[in-house]
């Protein structure tokens, strides 16, 4: 049995906001809070509201200043001598390196923070530093050391009821067996992840597994399906003011489009969500658009080398940015290419 979802990241005067609060909202109260624990100082209750702003700001894009946040968060916490909150802060500033594609970065700071956590006893901030490490390691391409933390994760978070927690190492285990073919195990992790998201009233969970259906479903064939567990999940991300998780699912939907061979609409799509990604600095989601961009256009007829001419110039750009997996699909494509030229 689980919990009901909540978000641990909204402490002191903020922690009565709902998991599901719009990022708008959330940001308007933090800077709010933000400025009365100046105007009083009181240090703890200012790396408090920092820590949301931090948060709110990353998933609205607005990254410059989710890292001034996070790091005036830590600053204020290490003047408090709250251990607890340097953790949070550091979680924070290593969730924001790995959306940047700074995932070195991002370990290093999670790592960090999942020290400060133990030391402090606080076993959530521990919980999400150690999540967002599993995260890094797979989106890194370490997949081996990333499913163990997953299925750390798992069963620490199943053991204690934790909505959130379960549903982030589901969803992290259902893409590692995506990822090596394993269609069955993923969708069955995928549809308990959606389950538990949605009894526990975890919307963000909830937008996120249904992309991960909507997936499984495309690669099987059952492409109208999969649009529809996708809007659904869109609808989500707009009312919640997600424009990462919306831009994913663009992408998604373009992934989707591509199966079903409309080439056409594809290649919109991928467009609309390589512009999205760009907008909010999140490197990986733009390579992914646009070298699903590239596949479609030729499809559609665009000229071989032209098309080899710009994947190599995208893996050009993957050099500095940490991106094994993904480095690996532009590199995939490449050689089916010329493997088909051949």
């Amino acid at each position: 049995m689980y919990g009901k979802a909540f978000a641990p990241e909204y402490q002191g005067q903020l922690r009565d906001m709902s998991v599901n609060t719009a990022y708008e909202d959330v940001l308007a109260a933090a800077r709010e809070r933000e400025l009365r624990a100046v105007q009083e100082g009181t240090e703890l209750e200012l790396a408090q509201a920092r820590l949301a702003v931090a948060e709110a700001c990353r998933r609205l894009g607005k990254l410059d200043e989710a890292e001034m946040a996070w790091r005036g968060s830590y600053r204020a916490a290490r003047s408090a001598g709250e251990r607890g909150a340097m953790a949070w802060a550091l979680w924070s500033g290593g969730t924001l390196a790995r959306q940047r594609g700074q995932l070195t970065a991002a370990v290093r700071w999670l790592r960090s923070g999942r020290d400060l956590a133990r030391q402090a006893g606080d076993q959530l901030a521990f919980g999400y530093s150690l999540a967002g490490i599993a995260e890094t390691l797979r989106i890194r391409g370490d997949h081996e050391e990333a499913r163990e933390l997953h299925e750390q994760l798992l069963a620490e978070a199943r053991q204690r009821g934790e909505c959130r927690h379960t549903v982030w190492a589901l969803e992290g285990l259902a893409q590692l067996d995506r990822n090596v073919g394993d269609l069955r195990s993923a969708w069955r992790r995928f549809a308990e992840a959606a389950e538990i998201a949605e009894d526990g009233g975890d919307e963000r969970g909830l937008a996120w597994a249904l992309r991960g259906l909507a997936d499984v479903l495309s690669l099987r064939g059952e492409h109208d399906e999969a649009l529809r567990l996708l809007s659904r999940a869109e609808q989500i991300c707009r009312r919640m003011d997600m424009p990462s998780a919306l831009a994913y699912n663009r992408k998604m939907r373009g992934n989707v489009l591509y199966r079903a061979c409309w080439y056409d609409e594809a290649a919109r799509t991928y467009r609309d969500a390589r512009k999205m990604f760009r907008s909010i600095n999140e490197p990986r989601g733009a390579a992914l658009a646009e070298l699903g961009l590239l596949k479609s256009l030729d499809k559609l007829g665009r000229p071989r080398p032209v098309i080899e001419s710009e994947l190599h110039a995208l893996l050009a750009t993957l050099d500095s940015r940490e991106l094994r997996h993904t480095r690996r699909m532009v590199e995939e494509a490449i050689a089916e290419m010329t493997e088909f030229a051949a």
